[in-house]
């Protein structure tokens, strides 16, 4: 496994349930962190925990494409360079096509696929200048597989595998990596708010969530690990 001292790494979704918990893995490895996310208070503490100063934060909603440059700017205005992008964010609408507005089927998109979309525009030139680096994403396992009431969530997941995959044919010449985790379901606020008998006690916890993220940072240079599915034992859909 590679070592994470000195790598620059940007975190985007860091307040979340597994980002948090990625966010202290990594900074405890000696990572050089960058955090972002939308809420401002949550970041700050955030940050604190990981004994990181404001200039290496940014509150940013990443759906909005001049918020997604000024992210950039304040990425390099304290780093050279980007090692290993992480994208942790996202929403999960989960309610069946009687019960599902445009609306919400639209922030679906704009959230999960437009956002990184956004994300990689901006970042990706940079990463092929330099003509290296690891850029991770989470689909879930909904990006592969289907279920009921996941229309919108499904559309958004499917779309982003289909984006990366052809992003990663265009710098396969290259030494930049993409790596999807598909998780299934994780015991985090994602399902609060979700009108679904789960069971939650049994589901995969952040924590370990969050280890894997931090495992595949530390992937070998002489290979990739293009994916990796990590499900419940009660629910192994793929």
């Amino acid at each position: 496994m590679e070592s994470l001292k000195g790598k620059n790494v940007l975190l985007i979704g860091a307040t979340g349930g597994i980002g948090a918990h990625t966010a202290k893995l990594l900074a405890s490895s000696g990572a050089n962190l960058f955090l972002t996310a939308r809420n401002a208070d949550k970041l700050d503490a955030l940050a604190s925990d990981c004994k990181l100063a404001e200039k290496y934060t940014a509150v940013a909603d990443l759906t909005r494409v001049e918020e997604v440059i000024a992210l950039h700017q304040r990425f390099f205005d304290v780093f050279d360079h980007i090692d290993i992008l992480v994208n942790a964010s996202g929403i999960g609408i989960i309610k069946t096509m009687d019960n599902l507005s445009e609306e919400e089927f639209r922030r679906s998109l704009d959230t999960n696929l437009i956002g990184p979309f956004l994300i990689l525009q901006s970042f990706l030139p940079d990463f092929k200048n330099q003509k290296k680096g690891l850029i991770i994403h989470i689909p879930g396992v909904l990006g592969k597989t289907p279920m009921a009431g996941a229309a919108a969530y499904s559309a958004s997941k499917y779309g982003l595998v289909g984006m990366l995959q052809s992003m990663r044919e265009e710098v396969k010449r290259t030494e930049i990596r993409f790596t999807n985790l598909f998780l299934g379901g994780v015991d985090t606020a994602f399902w609060d708010n979700i009108d679904l008998r789960v069971q939650r006690e049994k589901m995969v916890q952040a924590e370990e969530a969050a280890k894997a993220i931090w495992f595949l940072c530390q992937q070998p240079l002489s290979g990739v690990v293009s994916e990796m599915v990590l499900q419940p034992f009660n629910h192994q859909a793929i």
